[in-house]
């Protein structure tokens, strides 16, 4: 075992939910220490979100998994001392309330500076501490449909469709991460370095992986809408259906792999074609071509298609539900999925930590924590005492 990049970084992690949190546990799979913060009815969404099995809330274990966990109601007096007072033993604090509400918690960043001059503050937020949306509340799904991520999906000319899970979330998340990173290793690398706070719009995160719609529509004024499972840049992409019913995944874009699979489906001049020749070509004409490749995939089994298509490099996949990633060999060679320690089923299963780096292989991190569940272990750090701890929670504090 080695210890990860990030060993010895400290964060306070006191976010809602699953974005900034998942920025976190990104850290933590990677040897953060982090300590999560609760408000001591434990009511954070999360812990009522899918899947829940005879009320124990399985995301959340998975979510935040290498975390410890105490609770703590900062919006009390009390509770806020306690905050600061732990906070010159944190290197990054994470947050996501809709901005201006640690301000008036008493929690503003000239505050939080005060207590730890070197503190890192994310704030991940829907729409960021600036500008007229700035208060606005903010969920996944909003933000990927006015990031225009949602405007890409769905069938062409129908209504554009959500995931079936928060996408928008997830791409925050990495980001977070990528903040918390990015941030450490500049004060790794200058000792003056003061603390900063870091502002991060999740909207603004998604909008970033869609680098081609600004100057598309600038230059050549177009809007890029939803193709279905075609894509408006390249041809042939798209989603094919086999004889026995499977739904197959294939990307032929560049010209050398076009022409591998016109050999495969024994159309070896459709390359040489001028309908054909080019990708712009292909996808002024991708109609005619795209239906003629649905023609011959529906004609065939899965079996008799893998066959083919293998042996000639063609980069496709069926599409996988969870139970066939289980089962798939690569998977399962790499060990994609872990069994998180968890102390209630023994261990429970869970994607692997990514990005791997060759020659380290870091602990396996347990499940995320019970509301409160260390407590006692980080509060003694910090040398508040059993019975302080006891009168604390009679109050509502912890």
């Amino acid at each position: 075992m080695n210890e990860g990049a990030l060993a010895g970084v400290r964060i306070l992690d006191m976010a809602t939910v699953l974005a900034a949190p998942a920025g976190a546990t990104h850290c933590a799979d990677h040897g953060a220490d982090v300590v999560k913060l609760e408000l001591p009815d434990g009511s954070d969404a999360l812990r009522g979100l899918a899947p829940v099995k005879d009320g124990v809330p399985l995301w959340w274990k998975i979510a935040n998994r290498g975390k410890r966990g105490i609770t703590l109601d900062v919006r009390k007096s009390r509770g806020r001392d306690i905050f600061l007072s732990m906070l010159p033993r944190f290197d990054v604090l994470v947050e996501n309330f809709r901005t201006g509400t640690m301000d008036r918690w008493g929690l503003d960043l000239a505050t939080l500076h005060r207590a730890n001059p070197k503190l890192i503050v994310i704030r991940l937020t829907g729409f960021g501490q600036t500008g007229p949306y700035a208060t606005r509340p903010g969920f996944a799904r909003v933000f990927e449909a006015m990031s225009g991520f949602t405007n890409l999906t769905g069938e062409a000319g129908g209504a554009p469709l959500h995931a079936n899970f928060p996408v928008g979330d997830a791409v925050a998340g990495l980001y977070c991460a990528f903040a918390i990173a990015m941030e450490v290793a500049r004060q790794r690398g200058d000792a003056t370095a003061k603390g900063v706070e870091v502002d991060l719009s999740a909207t603004e995160a998604l909008f970033r992986l869609l680098d081609p719609l600004p100057v598309e529509h600038e230059q050549l004024g177009q809007v890029r809408h939803a193709e279905g499972n075609c894509a408006s840049y390249t041809a042939p992409s798209n989603m094919y259906r086999t004889r026995d019913g499977m739904h197959l995944s294939v990307v032929a874009s560049s010209h050398a792999i076009f022409s591998r699979l016109c050999e495969a489906m024994g159309q070896p001049d459709w390359p040489k074609d001028p309908r054909f020749a080019t990708n712009p070509a292909r996808v002024r004409n991708l109609a005619e071509l795209d239906s003629a490749i649905s023609e011959w995939f529906a004609a065939r089994d899965y079996t008799e298609i893998v066959a083919l298509l293998e042996p000639a490099g063609i980069p496709f996949s069926k599409v996988y539900t969870i139970a066939d990633i289980e089962q798939d060999p690569h998977y399962r060679s790499r060990e994609a999925i872990i069994r998180l320690p968890d102390p209630d089923y023994g261990t429970l299963p869970a994607p692997c930590v990514v990005p791997r780096v060759t020659g380290r292989r870091q602990a396996v991190p347990r499940t995320g924590p019970s509301v409160g569940e260390h407590n006692a272990e980080i509060y003694g750090e910090f040398g508040i005492s059993a019975n302080e701890l006891d009168a604390l929670r009679s109050e509502g504090v912890v």
